[in-house]
C-alpha cells in the first residue's frame, strides 16, 4: 500500500463513531386531559431481566434498517398498543450519550387517546404526571462519579505512572422526581428535566 492508496481510499471520506454505541429510541408522551397536560410514564413489568419494575418512558433499541423517528413510532404501537391514528411525534429532543455506550434519542409525541390495550409483557402499568408538577418541581440532584474500573490483570507495567496513573474520571448527575408513590430518576428523569428546561427557555424567550 503506498500513499496513492491510502488517498484514494481517505479522499471525501465521512467520519463516524470510533466507539460503537447502542442505539436507542424513547419518546415523551404528552396527553390533554379536561384541559391540563399530563405526561405518561410506564412501569416496567416486573418479569423483565433488565431493570424490573423501573419507571420509564416507551422506547426501545433500534431495529435492522430503523432510523430513530421510526423506532420511536414502533415502540409506542408495540409498547402501549397504539395505532398510527392515535398519536403524532412532534418533534425531536436533545440526544444523549451515556458513559455505558448508549446513544439515546428521545422524542416528544402527542397522543390522541389513552392507552388501554399496553403490552403486559414489557409493561406492568402506566400512569400519568401532570406537566405543571415538573414545571414547578426541581429534581433531587446526586453526583455519581463514573471513571475505569480495572482488573488487576491490567497491565500498569505498560503506562508511565502505572497504578498511580491519573485515569480520566468524570460526573454523572442522577435526578429524582418523587410523584405520589412513585420515584422517577435515571436516564427517564434525566430526560423529563431537560424538556422541562426546554419548554422553560422556549418559554421565557417568547
Amino acid at each position: 500500500m503506498n500513499s496513492k492508496d491510502i488517498i484514494n481510499i481517505f479522499k471525501d471520506r465521512k467520519g463516524k463513531s470510533i466507539r460503537r454505541f447502542k442505539k436507542s429510541s424513547v419518546v415523551i408522551p404528552i396527553l390533554e386531559k379536561d384541559g391540563e397536560t399530563y405526561i405518561l410514564f410506564e412501569k416496567r413489568a416486573l418479569s423483565l431481566r433488565s431493570q424490573p419494575g423501573d419507571i420509564c418512558f416507551p422506547g426501545g433499541k433500534l431495529e435492522q434498517g430503523e432510523d430513530y423517528r421510526q423506532a420511536a413510532a414502533r415502540e409506542l404501537k408495540e409498547e402501549l398498543g397504539l395505532e398510527d391514528k392515535d398519536f403524532n411525534i412532534l418533534g425531536e429532543m436533545d440526544y444523549f450519550i451515556s458513559p455505558y455506550g448508549n446513544m439515546m434519542y428521545p422524542f416528544v409525541a402527542e397522543l390522541y387517546k389513552d392507552p388501554d390495550n399496553y403490552n403486559t409483557d414489557e409493561v406492568d402499568h402506566v400512569f400519568y404526571v401532570p406537566l405543571e408538577f415538573f414545571l414547578k418541581n426541581e429534581p433531587e440532584c446526586y453526583t455519581m462519579k463514573v471513571g475505569p474500573h480495572l482488573d488487576e490483570n491490567f497491565p500498569f507495567h505498560m503506562i508511565r505512572g502505572g497504578r498511580d496513573y491519573k485515569f480520566t474520571t468524570d460526573n454523572l448527575n442522577q435526578y429524582f422526581y418523587k410523584y405520589k408513590d412513585y420515584v422517577i430518576w435515571g436516564f427517564t428523569a434525566l430526560i423529563m428535566k431537560v424538556f422541562t428546561d426546554i419548554l422553560k427557555s422556549e418559554g421565557e424567550d417568547k
